[in-house]
């Protein structure tokens, strides 16, 4: 197997790979919804919507309206969250 062949191969490997966590990742949730607005800093459950970070554990500031988290359904807006992030 040449260098080309190998490096295409472990590319795919790697999209299935993440294909596959994506979703687990969204059975995990399936009785759960995003909150935006309720996550302390450094308990965000993904990247910003605002693009200040790009992943979990990463956001710099409490309640950040572009930060969210799992939280059960229906929960959210009882926590003073939003099921959005606002618009730019």
């Amino acid at each position: 197997m040449n260098t080309r062949n190998a490096m295409l191969l472990a590319a795919a490997a790697s999209l299935f790979a993440l294909s596959t966590a994506t979703l687990a990742a969204d059975k995990d949730h399936a009785d759960q919804e995003k909150c935006f607005g309720v996550a302390k800093a450094g308990q965000n459950d993904c990247a910003s919507k605002s693009g200040s970070h790009a992943c979990a554990g990463q956001s710099k500031k409490d309640n950040d309206p572009g930060d969210f988290k799992f939280v059960a359904k229906g929960t959210c807006k009882t926590m003073g969250g939003m099921l959005a992030a606002p618009k730019k």
